[in-house]
């Protein structure tokens, strides 16, 4: 699975550093370091007024916030990859 976040100027702003750490965070904790490679991109074009734009495989998901963030971990990285569909 690949974990693509949005470094880009307005996801930036919008605390990317965060949700970088975060995934970085819960990656190692769930020991997931051989099923998800993360990685940093510029610009989807999926700007929202809030949160940070991730994109997981090919599914863009903006809006991506600290306060979001372990729901979003858990229905688009952990629940796939524990339902064998990396």
């Amino acid at each position: 699975m690949i974990v693509q976040i949005c470094v880009g100027s307005s996801c930036h702003l919008k605390g990317s550093e965060e949700i970088v750490r975060l995934l970085q965070e819960a990656v190692e904790e769930h020991h997931l370091e051989n099923d998800v490679t993360l990685a940093g991109s510029f610009c989807t074009g999926m700007c929202n007024r809030f949160g940070v734009t991730v994109t997981v495989d090919d599914e863009v998901i903006s809006g991506v916030t600290k306060e979001s963030f372990k729901e979003f971990f858990n229905e688009k990285i952990l629940k796939p990859i524990k339902a064998g569909g990396v």
